[in-house]
């Protein structure tokens, strides 16, 4: 039976691991020795893919299509628009005014979310947006993420900017990374956050039929910057008037 407040039943996004050196939160947690080697140093063999993006700093959201209907959710999985943050409410209106919703629709298939950073409300990185204000990551469907190549191409499609990739292929170490995000791709107007290293394997299917690969996404892992503060924008930590970066 669906929750009311929270139709998942499920949160929408759990959290990334950090790699060694990252700025962490008292929730966070580092990733195993062997996928910061697989991600910035060494693949396994020739069938793992390593894409890099930049690292967006708003809050996490969701819109899930349920029964037909598209409904706009938190990272935690609950309704945005019962949501304590006015941010998430202005979600939840964005996201169900006509031409949005119908987006969604498009997007979507039944019992599928997508999952993004919804910037409006600047939280520890100020943005000069040259787009609108939410950037898809992730398509999902309970805990599966489906593939880079098929997540791209469907959130294009439909007219969305998906995070700055500044890399796709082989291993890419974390200083090499940030360099290249020396200047984002979403207008931070403060330094970029850091990175996210998403790690995907082309696997063989069917024993003893070489041809018959499926994709498949093995593992996240992220690095923030370790003087990066958090939330430095928001009125419970600055005392001062919310920063927006985008409004309705």
């Amino acid at each position: 039976m669906q929750n009311d407040r929270k139709p998942l039943g499920q949160k929408s996004y759990g959290h990334i691991p950090h790699f060694p050196g990252s700025r962490m939160g008292p929730a966070d947690h580092t990733c195993s020795p062997g996928q910061l080697t697989i991600a910035t140093l060494k693949a396994r063999d020739k069938h793992d893919i390593v894409i890099v993006q930049e690292k967006l700093d708003g809050s996490n959201v969701g819109v899930a299509k349920i029964n037909g209907d598209i409904i706009p959710i938190t990272r935690a999985g609950y309704l945005a628009n019962t949501s304590p943050y006015e941010q998430h409410h202005y979600f939840s209106i964005w996201v169900l005014s006509p031409s949005q919703k119908e987006r969604f629709d498009a997007l979507l298939e039944e019992g599928e979310r997508v999952c993004g950073e919804w910037l409006m409300q600047a939280h520890g990185t100020r943005y000069n947006l040259t787009h609108e204000p939410f950037v898809p990551f992730d398509l999902m469907v309970k805990t599966v993420r489906l593939p880079w190549p098929d997540f791209k191409s469907r959130v294009i499609e439909n007219g969305f900017t998906v995070a700055n990739t500044i890399h796709e292929g082989s291993p890419l170490s974390i200083s090499e990374a940030m360099e290249r995000l020396s200047v984002s791709g979403h207008g931070a107007i403060d330094p970029v956050e850091g990175a996210v290293w998403r790690v995907e394997r082309d696997e063989q299917k069917t024993k003893g039929i070489a041809s018959d690969r499926i994709r498949r996404v093995d593992f996240l892992a992220k690095f923030v910057r370790p003087d990066k503060v958090d939330g430095k924008y928001l009125p419970k930590v600055s005392g001062k008037d919310p920063v927006f970066n985008w409004k309705p």
